[in-house]
């Protein structure tokens, strides 16, 4: 059984055991977090159903926060001398899917 749940911003297939890494939540590592459904699968049976996936409950444990990879951001114009570095690190928060129920 697997099920695809939001994540901040993301979707992402997950099952039990699980280790994925979501947008930044607000939460300290060790706490438990619920994740809205998009969609269930069980077997051959797959569920899309607003009404039934309200009742659907996945569950995650907070590992960690971690850092995505540096992405280096470069501005140039020509002959006027403007140049610009800059760079970005995403934060993310990485959990561990305990349960599907």
């Amino acid at each position: 059984m697997y099920a695809i749940v939001r994540g901040g911003s993301r979707q992402h297939k997950v099952s039990t055991g699980d280790v994925l890494e979501i947008d930044l939540v607000d939460a300290k590592v060790g706490d438990t977090i619920d994740l809205p459904a998009v969609l269930l699968v069980d077997g051959d049976k797959v569920t899309s159903d607003a009404a039934k996936l309200a009742k659907v409950k996945v569950t995650a444990e907070i590992l960690d926060e971690v850092k995505g990879p540096k992405i280096k951001i470069v501005k140039y114009k020509n002959k006027t001398g403007y140049k610009r570095r800059m760079g970005h690190r995403q934060r993310y928060t990485q959990v561990k899917i305990t349960g599907i129920k």
